[in-house]
């Protein structure tokens, strides 16, 4: 190969979704930009890009090359500044796929103060609690609660002792009363969670070696964890939730934890990737900096207040 600005241009048009985008980034002309591509497909004899006068699209082998590439600009951006001495600059691109909740009302802000600190560091955010596909779509890293259902991918803890908690707000609880046990959730309306096309209306305690499982109902149903925690919020039923999404109503009195002797679900929050050789020094940064916030909100959980005493049929009429 010619060199590796024949890379930095291929990388540089993905991300700017054209090849006069990546060649006005790095002060060449477009027909400069367009020959370092053609260069790399003929050393490579295969097709990297698929362009239009307007667009352009990776190809399949484009797509498995262009990781290739972003590693391969990484390693030397940090064998350069090591050499060049001094302090190890983080820098680069990171393509992340954060859940819902916890991306939008928590991880968002921190990744503000994360680019304070390395503010050479690019980020891309997609907002969704389906699973990305790490090897189709623009995401390198994708954070999510649980253990990956693709047994291929790379599983780092973030949070590994967080656990659901079940919560309503006191407007709720003052009309419904108290669930004393979880069995009683059967009574109340109760807010689900769709994953996929997957309800989850089974709910699971323990409590010193018992065990309750809990089929609930209720008239509200999201593929979307925010929306589930406004309903709670503004006391429409009983959500079942990532300690570390409710850890501010809690906190705040928002909402109010229940039937704190019993334990909730594993939820373990993860950081997943592909590929062990993604681990940068920068995603490796960025895992260290999101561990010690996520442990100290988990610290601030408030426990669970003592059940009022209410009347059982006051509770809330599923559907009603």
């Amino acid at each position: 190969m010619q060199g590796l600005q024949d890379l930095e241009v291929f990388v540089r048009a993905v991300d700017a979704g054209s090849l006069s985008g990546a060649a006005r980034q790095l002060g060449v002309t477009p027909a400069a930009a367009s020959a370092a591509v053609k260069r790399l497909e003929a050393e490579l004899q295969a097709p990297l890009l698929v362009r239009s006068t307007r667009s352009l699209r990776l190809t399949p082998q484009g797509e498995l090359f262009l990781a290739h590439c972003r590693q391969a600009l990484e390693l030397l951006a940090t064998g350069r500044d090591a050499v060049q001495g001094g302090q190890q600059v983080m820098r680069g691109l990171l393509q992340l796929s954060l859940p819902s909740d916890l991306g939008r009302n928590v991880i968002l802000a921190w990744l503000d103060a994360f680019q304070a600190q390395h503010p050479q560091v690019t980020l891309r955010v997609q907002l969704s609690d389906r699973l990305a596909d790490i090897y189709r779509q623009p995401v390198d890293l994708a954070v999510r609660y649980g253990a990956p259902s693709d047994s291929s991918l790379i599983a780092l803890p973030l949070a590994a002792s967080n656990r659901r908690v079940l919560c309503a707000a006191p407007a709720y609880l003052a009309r419904a009363g108290y669930p004393g046990t979880p069995h009683e959730l059967e009574r109340h309306n109760c807010l689900c969670y769709i994953l996929g096309e997957e309800l989850h209306s089974v709910w699971r305690f323990e409590r010193e070696g018992e065990v309750a499982t809990v089929t609930v109902r209720g008239d509200r149903m999201a593929d979307d964890g925010e929306a589930v925690r406004r309903w709670a919020v503004a006391g429409h039923g009983i959500a079942y939730k990532s300690a570390l999404d409710v850890a501010d109503d809690l906190q705040t009195g928002r909402l109010v934890r229940l039937c704190g002797e019993w334990q909730g679900e594993a939820a373990p929050l993860n950081l997943l990737c592909a590929d062990r050789r993604q681990l940068s020094p920068v995603v490796q940064a960025l895992r260290g900096f999101l561990t010690e916030r996520l442990a100290r909100r988990a610290a601030g959980t408030v426990p669970a207040a003592p059940p009022a005493s209410a009347n059982p049929e006051a509770a809330f009429p599923v559907g009603g």
